[in-house]
C-alpha cells in the first residue's frame, strides 16, 4: 500500500480499519523475548543456532544461516556463488524489488524473463531465450508463496551449467510435490518480516545442502570472520557484513516456530473464506494454485479481468482504502520502477505478461487473525467497488 493510500485509510470515517497485514503475536512470544533479554546474551547466542536448526530441518535441508533480512540472505548467496561484475543472472520482473537488487549489489546484471499468466512465476521457456555466454545463474521467485517450476528450472540449470537460487522469502511452508520451498537449487532464502508466515520482526535465513556455501555465508554475515573457527575475534578472512540475526529476533522466531502449524492453518482458513465468497464475482479471479502444490498463504491477491485497466484497479484500491479496507497493488513490475527505467532503459512492452498482471492485481487484507466478519466486510466492499457502486 502506498503512503497516499495509507493516509486515506487512516483518515477514513470508519473507526475499525481492516489492516493489509498483521502479525499474530501471543504471550508466548512476549515471554520468549523477555527471557532472551534477561539472559544477557543478545547476539551470537544459542537461540539463533537453534532457530537455524529447526527451520533447516522443517524445510528439509542440511544447513541454515540466520541473517538480518531476506535481502541480506539473497545478497550473501549471490556473492557466495562468485557472481560479480559482468555476469548476468536471469530473474523475474514480477517480485519484490530485493530479488533483483541483490544482483546489482555485486555489480552483476539482472536479466528479466517474463512470467506465466497463471502461477505468476518465471516462465522457463523465456528463461532459455535469455541465456547468454555471460549468464551465471537463475534466481527464481516463489511469488506469493507459489512454487516456481523447479523441475524445469533445475533441468535448464544443469544443461547450461548455471547456479540455481531460490527466493523463497514468501513461501515458508509451501510444497511442490513432496518437497518444501526452500529446498530447491544450490541455495534458497526465506524471510521473516512481520507480514510473513513466521516473523522475527526483521530477519531471514539462507538454506542450503552445501556445507561450503553455508560456511561462506555465515562468515560474510559475521564481518568476514572464519566460520566455526575460534582463532580470534578480530581475524577476518574475507570481506564481510553485519548481517547477523540477534538473539531477541531469534527468540521471537523460536516462539513463532512452535506455533507455525497453527499460523499456517489459520492463514489457510482465511484464504478458503475469500475463495468461497469471491468465487463467483464477475471480473475478479481468485489466486491460482497449480496441481501438486500445497500453498502456504503469504498474501491474498486477486486479479481483475482484462477489461479493466490500471487506472480502474487504482480507483478500486483508493475506494477500498477510503472505506477502511487497506489493500495494495502487489506487485509493480520491477523493470518499470523509476530506478530500473533510468538505469537500464526499460519501458512498457518489454515484459507484457508481468505488466498485464501488475496492472490488475489487488492484495486484500490478509493475516491469520482475520475474522469471518472482516473477510465478509472486505468482500462486500470489493464487490461494490468493482461494480462501480461508489455511493457513500
Amino acid at each position: 500500500m502506498s503512503s497516499k493510500q495509507a493516509k486515506v485509510a487512516r483518515s477514513s470515517k470508519f473507526s475499525r480499519v481492516v489492516p493489509l497485514a498483521e502479525a499474530w503475536l501471543s504471550e508466548l512470544e512476549v515471554r520468549a523475548v523477555v527471557a532472551a533479554l534477561r539472559s544477557g546474551r543478545l547476539a551470537l547466542g544459542p537461540r539463533a543456532q537453534e532457530f537455524e536448526r529447526l527451520v533447516a530441518r522443517f524445510v528439509g535441508v542440511r544447513h541454515g544461516v540466520a541473517v538480518s533480512s531476506g535481502t541480506a540472505g539473497l545478497h550473501l548467496v549471490v556473492r557466495a556463488l562468485g557472481i560479480g561484475e559482468g555476469d548476468e543472472v536471469i530473474t523475474s520482473p514480477f517480485s519484490f524489488v530485493a530479488s533483483a537488487n541483490c544482483i546489482l549489489f555485486e555489480r552483476a546484471r539482472p536479466v528479466f524473463a517474463d512470467i506465466r499468466p497463471d502461477s505468476l512465476t518465471i516462465d522457463p521457456d523465456d528463461v532459455v531465450r535469455r541465456i547468454t555466454s555471460r549468464t551465471k545463474a537463475i534466481l527464481a521467485v516463489d511469488v506469493f508463496g507459489h512454487p516456481a517450476d523447479w523441475p524445469r528450472l533445475a533441468a535448464i540449470a544443469r544443461r547450461y551449467r548455471l547456479a540455481l537460487i531460490e527466493d523463497a522469502c514468501e513461501a515458508l511452508g509451501s510444497r511442490l510435490g513432496r518437497r518444501r520451498c526452500g529446498s530447491f537449487g544450490d541455495a534458497a532464502v526465506v524471510a521473516f518480516y512481520p507480514n510473513k508466515q513466521l516473523t522475527t520482526g526483521e530477519g531471514g535465513m539462507v538454506l542450503t545442502n552445501s556445507r561450503r556455501l553455508a560456511e561462506v555465508c555465515r562468515s560474510m554475515a559475521n564481518q568476514g570472520r572464519r566460520s566455526g573457527h575460534n582463532s580470534g575475534w578480530l581475524e577476518h578472512v574475507r570481506l564481510g557484513y553485519n548481517y547477523r540475526m540477534d538473539e531477541l529476533s531469534a527468540a521471537l522466531g523460536l516462539a513463532q516456530f512452535s506455533r507455525l502449524r497453527t499460523l499456517l492453518a489459520h492463514r489457510g482458513r482465511v484464504a478458503r473464506m475469500y475463495n468461497q465468497l469471491l468465487g463467483d464475482l464477475p471480473g475478479v479471479s481468485v489466486p491460482y494454485v497449480a496441481p501438486g502444490v500445497e500453498l502456504s498463504w503469504f498474501v491474498y491477491v486477486v486479479r481483475l479481468a482484462g477489461a479493466y485497466a490500471r487506472h480502474d484497479r487504482d480507483r478500486i484500491i483508493n475506494r477500498l482504502c477510503s472505506r477502511g479496507v487497506e489493500c495494495g497493488d502487489y506487485f509493480r513490475p520491477i523493470h518499470l520502477e523509476p530506478f530500473y527505467r533510468r538505469t537500464f532503459g526499460f519501458r512498457r512492452g518489454d515484459f507484457p505478461v508481468a505488466e498485464a498482471v501488475g496492472d490488475r492485481t489487488i492484495a486484500l487484507p490478509f493475516s491469520p487473525r482475520l475474522t469471518q466478519a472482516c473477510v465478509r466486510r472486505v468482500v462486500a466492499e470489493l464487490k461494490a467497488a468493482v461494480a462501480g457502486n461508489f455511493r457513500g
